[in-house]
């Protein structure tokens, strides 16, 4: 059984978001590396590129295939996970804490309206795995 963190918002393309003050956190759901399987590649943004909510960012390839990550929200890459060049695998071990991939500062103040709540996004999974 996979893991829906309630405090994060999700993306139907599987990407998870955690907001603290003006930046966000952002990596893959739990249910996305169960799926991709062993991660032993991520490709990160540039710090410092603009990005667009739901604009491709980033690429993860896992042992089953290459899959691109995008934005959930849009804004100023600050700070990107360089911990993962090394160690993909962390995004298997730890997806919501090590395994994050890149900071947003966002250039507004809220969060689109298509990102889902914990509860919306399990449903979403479960959907997905019939």
């Amino acid at each position: 059984m996979s893991d829906f963190p309630p405090e994060l918002r999700y993306a139907r393309t599987h990407e998870w978001v955690r907001v603290e003050g003006n930046r966000a956190t952002v990596g893959i759901s739990d249910y996305a590396q169960t799926q991709l399987g062993d991660v032993v590649y991520v490709e990160l943004p540039e710090i410092g590129s603009q990005v667009e909510a739901q604009s491709e960012v980033a690429v993860v390839e896992s042992v089953k295939a290459a899959s691109d990550i995008y934005a959930p929200v849009s804004g100023e890459v600050v700070a990107s996970n360089e911990e993962l060049e090394s160690a993909p695998e962390t995004v298997n071990l730890d997806p919501y804490g090590d395994g994050w991939f890149f900071m947003i500062e966002m250039s507004v103040d809220s969060l689109p309206d298509e990102l889902l709540s914990a509860e919306a996004y399990e449903a979403l999974c479960v959907e997905e795995g019939d």
